[in-house]
């Protein structure tokens, strides 16, 4: 905490020592203007873009930690934006923000590489306890090519390969392949793995883990001696 002169505190959320960073990409001003007092009121350290090109700039030079990334905006959109960070190496948690409320949309920004996804108009407690799920999950530490066994992924080209042979996979086969080799040797049950590649909101009930397995198994396993992809029987699936 911080007090200042006539008796007034603000407080600071930190994390490991270091104050939490947040960075908010609006090119709407009344919403930017909301999103920046309530955040600081909770505790966060704010910086706005208004556009595409001054987000990279400042996710560039400034470490953050959690992006909230509005999808229409001046010059580059929130898309473009997101997918030249990830080109980038950039991997801080991204929750984007749109009026753009179809299927097809979400789908379109979890592709890109974020993270989470809101639809406007939205309560600003929703944002906020997406903003704190987002910080609580485990910081990974991402490397350009990913190596388990003779399975290469490269994490910014998106080439896959066993040994020499080039593997095509389709955009989910793929983020499903590369949440499994970035937690290699690592029991994963269904529910972790459907939050982290795909919007969890859908799947409480749904066998689409096992079913995009059973896809990942035809390409990755399947035409090879040795099968990476293990069945956990009671508690999910590891790869390695």
């Amino acid at each position: 905490m911080l007090e200042l002169t006539g008796g007034v505190t603000l407080r600071f959320l930190y994390l490991g020592g270091v104050f939490l960073k947040i960075l908010i990409v609006e090119d709407e001003a009344t919403i930017s203007a909301f999103l920046q007092k309530g955040l600081k009121e909770e505790g966060f350290f704010v910086d706005a873009a208004k556009d595409g090109n001054e987000a990279i700039m400042l996710a560039s030079s400034n470490q953050y930690d959690v992006i909230v990334l509005d999808i229409l905006l001046p010059g580059k959109n929130g898309y473009e934006v997101c997918s030249e960070l990830r080109a980038s190496g950039n991997y801080t948690p991204v929750l984007m923000l749109t009026a753009l409320d179809s299927v097809d949309e979400r789908v379109k920004g979890l592709n890109t590489g974020a993270d989470d996804y809101l639809v406007k108009p939205f309560a600003f407690k929703e944002l906020l306890a997406r903003v704190n799920a987002l910080l609580r999950r485990p910081r990974e530490t991402f490397e350009r090519v990913l190596r388990v066994s003779d399975l290469s992924i490269d994490t910014v080209s998106h080439t896959v390969r066993r040994g020499d042979v080039e593997i095509e996979l389709s955009p989910k086969e793929y983020r499903l392949l590369e949440y499994l080799a970035r937690n290699a040797h690592q029991v994963l049950s269904r529910t972790q793995i459907a939050e982290s590649v795909w919007d969890q909101d859908f799947f409480s009930d749904s066998n689409v883990v096992d079913v995009y397995i059973r896809y990942l198994r035809k390409k990755i396993d399947d035409p090879f001696p040795t099968k990476l992809i293990n069945t956990v029987r009671g508690f999910g699936y590891r790869l390695g």
